[in-house]
């Protein structure tokens, strides 16, 4: 036994450095004492008085990095051991396909992460329902087209209804997610709509040739640095990237439209159109004109989900989290900031446009928002 656990203590010391975790395992009868100088430590100390009798295996898996586990279900509310659920699943931030990080962030890829809960509840009988927690101003094109179809894809699949409540804010492609949901809740001070396409674009030739610095690109192709900051874009440019916004803003449309068919215009002398041109409203104005179902709280979106799914008030309540990320309310949001704009508040068009996602659903009010 001693020779064993000489061999483990080893065994850790000899792979510590290394990503992936490990399993040891002792196995016999101990069939008398096992002496144990000085203090293991775990969290504090761990004492062993007298004989420890053992009889059996013994398992012990160590992980030797700081890999965070695999997403479970964490209960906020209710009883835990209820045999049906709810599960609040939460969508905050800039959506975009690609890892974030910054000081403090998770550095979580929002669309993967939204693909991994979905998946996680599919296989979960006990889940009864679904609130999607929205606080988002929208995202690229392509993220939040992927996040919508594995929304229509997890409602075809389970049957399990889903509603939707957005938070300060829910517009551009956070918008398009929500009404793929059963039922939307706004709060009346939400901001939501923002039904438009953009793509951030700057010209940096005049500043750059200030301080005697040129472009001097080798290309085949005449038009693939089409849009690129450091010389003026040809209108011929110009009029191409006009057609791929305008498919994708068309694109949008055509969901809203087949999602809202109730959708009524934003307000008096104006038509159904005017909701097309990325405006944004506030919750109570949304629910006043069908953009949402109903003005209310995230309360009022959970009392909603019991209603339909047939759950009495003291339903239990999850949401999924892994072992790094504890959540203890409904209200809890998962710390994912991009890197860009943590350290220094000084943003720059143009100089950070490698870092600029493509064509974006997106409320955008400050030009380097889609870069944080």
């Amino acid at each position: 036994m001693l020779r064993c656990l000489a061999f483990s203590i080893a065994l850790v010391a000899a792979v510590g450095c290394q990503h992936n975790p490990f399993r040891v395992k002792m196995q016999g009868d101990v069939g008398g004492a096992m002496n144990m100088n000085g203090n293991m430590n775990v969290s504090g100390d761990t004492r062993v008085d007298g004989t420890m009798h053992m009889t059996g295996d013994l398992a012990t898996r160590v992980k030797t990095d700081n890999t965070a586990s695999r997403l479970a279900q964490v209960t906020v509310e209710g009883n835990a051991l209820d045999a049906t659920r709810i599960a609040v699943i939460d969508v905050d931030g800039l959506l975009l396909h690609q890892n974030a990080g910054g000081i403090g962030s998770m550095g979580e890829n929002p669309v993967a992460l939204f693909r991994e809960k979905l998946r996680t509840l599919e296989t979960d009988g006990s889940v009864a329902a679904v609130v999607l927690r929205i606080d988002s101003p929208g995202g690229g094109v392509t993220a939040t087209d992927i996040m919508c179809q594995e929304l229509r894809r997890f409602k075809t699949t389970t049957n399990v209804p889903v509603v939707a409540c957005l938070m300060s804010t829910g517009t551009g492609g956070a918008y398009q997610l929500a009404i793929q949901a059963d039922h939307v809740v706004a709060h009346p001070t939400s901001i939501v709509g923002g039904i438009g396409v953009i793509l951030n674009l700057y010209s940096m030739e005049d500043t750059l040739g200030q301080y005697n610095i040129a472009a001097i690109p080798v290309k085949s192709g005449d038009k693939i640095d089409g849009g690129t900051p450091v010389r003026a874009m040809q209108l011929e440019e110009r009029e191409l990237l006009q057609q791929i916004a305008d498919e994708f803003h068309q694109r949008l449309i055509r969901d809203v439209k087949q999602r809202r068919p109730q959708l009524v215009a934003p307000g008096d002398g104006l038509e159904l159109q005017d909701w097309f041109d990325g405006r944004v409203v506030t919750g109570q104005a949304a629910a006043n004109t069908s953009l949402v179902d109903q003005a209310g709280y995230l309360d009022d979106a959970m009392d909603t989900a019991r209603q339909i799914a047939g759950l009495g008030p003291d339903a239990a309540v999850v949401m999924l989290r892994r072992d790094n990320d504890r959540a203890y309310t409904i209200m809890d949001v998962t710390p994912n900031t991009s890197q860009l704009g943590t350290l220094l508040p000084l943003n720059i068009p143009g100089l950070d446009r490698s870092k600029l996602p493509t064509f974006m659903y997106l409320w955008q009010i400050e030009p380097s928002l889609a870069t944080r």
